[in-house]
């Protein structure tokens, strides 16, 4: 196994008198390198009724002095930056800036469109949190559109740079992770089975830990609010939209079966197709099961089943779907982690997998003990860093969110030994 942790700069040199004159007497003339960071991509605050304020244009309509407002961005060298904030202000008010422990106070007036400067402060190596609250009570505050970063140095720095694409929204959700694992060559897969276990905190509302993917669809858990939880089985339509009612009927997905107190529907907006959830409270720290099928039916459709259990309790059928002008046995086995609430992205989740198992058409369990590493548009620009996936603890692991240090190189294989037995399933015996 190869993991690539992001290495970074020499240090910045000591402060010097003149820096001091420099942070006393505000003479800026020095600080000629600008970096700009978009607050509409790279802002979040824990304060619920205020994350609507967060747009694509950064922070407007702000007016409790109590919501922290905080900015994340990665810089490849330490040192001591000059920040300034760029908005506008139709009253004044006094805004509270902290980084790394560093905390200074910076007037806005309405006279000053923008770069309002704030000081000097010192950047660690990686992830710097910038935090900013009004401390003027409850007033009107500005409408702040970017934290600007001035250096005497050109500086190498990781943040969502543009709203391309809708990057801002996807950049807030954060790098969505996967592994592909390597399927038996010179066969066909009929069955594909996963043991997947949430660590204790890593389950974070708008997560979705994918457990049984294939080329069609996927199948595993998400966490929908802090009340609700679900198991959650689709497949895509052959006809590509992202609207479901925009499908032609020879195209739908047709639903077989489904087991008790299921939910079964239509999906879009990242392509359409068929879709089943079961309501349940699953837990993190406790293992759960996945087994998920596609069988050809000989008329040029496929069907699709999902099942689950808990630990080693009985299977429970979620779903069985027949995807029309479809002819394939299972393929493409993957696992992906992502977060489907922008507002989260800056909380870290996890998940990990023991080695997955697959049941051949000629009658063998075979398990898939190499997987290749891969992230999203997001991730591979490096927009944002905190993607991590591999071994851990002799299993598969996904990580993202959080602004974490560290991670790992994109389209990296690792090879895993067999962790745990094939499992004994009596496909006779399992829910129709």
């Amino acid at each position: 196994m190869k993991q690539l942790v992001f290495l970074f700069g020499l240090l910045f040199g000591a402060c010097s008198a003149q820096e001091l004159d420099l942070q006393k007497n505000t003479d800026y003339s020095l600080w000629k390198h600008s970096t700009s960071i978009p607050l509409g991509g790279n802002t979040f605050t824990s304060d619920k009724d205020h994350q609507n304020l967060i747009s694509q244009q950064g922070i407007a309509s702000w007016q409790d002095s109590k919501t922290v407002w905080d900015v994340f961005v990665c810089v490849t060298q330490p040192g001591r930056f000059l920040v300034s904030l760029d908005g506008n202000a139709s009253l004044p008010s006094v805004l509270s800036v902290s980084i790394n422990g560093q905390n200074k106070q910076v007037d806005i007036s309405p006279e000053v469109f923008s770069d309002h400067k704030v000081g000097l402060f010192d950047f660690e190596i990686g992830y710097n949190k910038i935090s900013i609250q009004g401390i003027s009570g409850q007033v009107n505050y500005p409408n702040l559109k970017e934290i600007r970063l001035h250096t005497q140095q050109p500086i190498t720095s990781y943040f969502v740079r543009d709203n391309t694409d809708n990057r801002f929204y996807w950049g807030r959700r954060g790098p969505s992770v996967h592994l592909s694992f390597t399927p038996p060559d010179q066969t066909d897969i009929a069955y594909y089975y996963t043991e997947l276990t949430v660590p204790s905190g890593a389950d974070i509302v708008g997560s979705y830990f994918m457990a049984n993917g294939f080329a069609q669809g996927y199948f595993g858990i998400q966490v929908n609010s802090p009340v609700e939880r679900r198991v959650l089985f689709s497949v895509w339509s052959p006809y590509q939209t992202d609207d479901p009612n925009q499908i032609p009927e020879q195209y739908r997905i047709k639903l077989l079966a489904k087991g008790p107190e299921v939910y079964t529907g239509m999906f879009g907006n990242e392509g359409s197709g068929g879709q089943s959830y079961l309501v349940f409270p699953w837990k993190s720290g406790v293992k759960y099961s996945f087994l998920s099928s596609a069988h050809p039916d000989g008329q040029g459709n496929t069907v699709f089943t999902a099942y689950f259990r808990e630990s080693t309790g009985p299977w429970q059928l979620i779903a069985s779907f027949l995807r029309p002008m479809t002819d394939t046995w299972y393929t493409n086995p993957h696992a992906f982690l992502e977060n489907f609430e922008d507002h989260q992205g800056y909380l870290s989740r996890e998940v990990n997998y023991n080695t997955p198992w697959v049941f051949t058409t000629d009658q063998r369990w075979i398990p898939l003990t190499q997987a290749k590493f891969t992230t999203d548009d997001i991730g591979r620009r490096q927009y944002r860093l905190d993607f991590l996936g591999g071994i851990r603890d002799n299993r598969f692991f996904l990580k993202n969110g959080g602004f974490f240090q560290g991670t790992v190189l994109p389209d990296t294989f690792f090879d895993l030994p067999v962790n745990n037995q094939a499992p004994l399933i009596d496909f006779e015996s399992l829910p129709k």
